[in-house]
């Protein structure tokens, strides 16, 4: 029988496992098991005070291999938009001043871009990925991935979560929440990030 090796992923948001979980299956890469927060015991979470989307998944992914001894893979990702010099970034989760609060985050991103034009409401998704396996430089990787579009006038779709609903992709008039999963997982920022994971997460697998 093949060994499995646990991988935590650290994060609570089912979505994101799921997402995971479908990256390895599409890759063939097999010997890994994805468990999120929920599936460990609580450990203490530094707070995110990088100034960069690489630096807090690393604070992320080294804490939960430093708690539970499993490797660690954490994303942070967020939005950028040019008219508000790359805002909401590494504050994207906390726009409206509560973290997690998809609704009001997005409430208040379109209310700052109401008298943006559209030729001036270009916007990227952006997410860091980091894997720690072990202590020391030597044992984490980082990568990062991004998805290019524009923020629409009003939310469209009941997909994804975040600023899906607001994020219309590079290439087509459908946004991020419109979009199937596989369709998203093939062109997202995440998706991308962990695309670029796969060689250590293969190595990883065994």
């Amino acid at each position: 029988m093949t060994a499995v090796t646990q991988l935590l992923v650290a994060s609570r948001n089912s979505k994101k496992l799921a997402e995971l979980s479908r990256v390895l299956s599409h890759a063939g890469v097999s010997g890994l098991q994805p468990v999120s927060l929920n599936d460990v015991a609580p450990y203490p979470e530094s707070p995110e005070t990088e100034a960069t989307f690489e630096g807090n998944a690393l604070i992320k992914a080294r804490d939960g291999y430093a708690a539970t001894g499993l490797p660690c893979v954490a994303d942070d990702s967020g939005l950028t938009v040019d008219a508000l010099n790359g805002m909401p970034g590494v504050l994207s989760a906390r726009w409206s001043g509560s973290h997690g609060d998809d609704a009001a985050n997005t409430a208040l991103l379109l209310a700052q871009l109401r008298d943006v034009p559209d030729d001036r409401r270009a916007a990227a998704f952006v997410s860091a990925c980091a894997l720690v396996w072990g202590d020391g430089p030597e044992h984490q990787v980082v990568v990062c991935g991004q998805w290019a579009g524009t923020i629409a006038r009003e939310p469209h779709g009941e997909g994804g979560f975040g600023y899906d609903p607001v994020f219309v992709p590079a290439g087509t008039d459908r946004t991020a929440a419109q979009l199937s999963a596989a369709e998203k997982d093939a062109a997202s920022h995440r998706g991308r990030a962990l695309e670029q994971l796969l060689p250590a997460l293969r190595a990883l697998a065994g």
